[in-house]
């Protein structure tokens, strides 16, 4: 489980925090909040340094991308998708967990 505040996030701009030892990619979008595993299915590539565009991310090694939402891999040369997590809100207080 991790906690954070959301208001710390920037819209757009990923951030990675770890839960119960996974390192995980959270990711605000308008005023949702998504939260996948952080390593790119294809390369192992840190998620969280890429781009996001709508709800989609992209690693910034090979330019996969993923859906921010489903975990799903949209483009090669990912095929495998990306694990997501559950994100509750209370206020401003995240609570991120498996």
């Amino acid at each position: 489980m991790a906690d954070l505040a959301f208001d710390s996030l920037v819209d757009g701009k990923p951030v990675a925090v770890e839960v119960n030892g996974t390192q995980v990619c959270v990711a605000k979008v308008g005023g949702d909040i998504f939260a996948v595993a952080d390593t790119c299915t294809h390369a192992e590539a840190s998620l969280s340094e890429g781009e996001i565009t709508g709800s989609k991310i992209e690693c910034w090694l090979h330019g996969a991308e993923f859906d921010l939402r489903t975990g799903e891999a949209l483009t090669p040369p990912a095929t495998a998708p990306l694990k997501t997590f559950k994100v509750v809100r209370n206020g401003n207080q995240l609570t991120i967990t498996e």
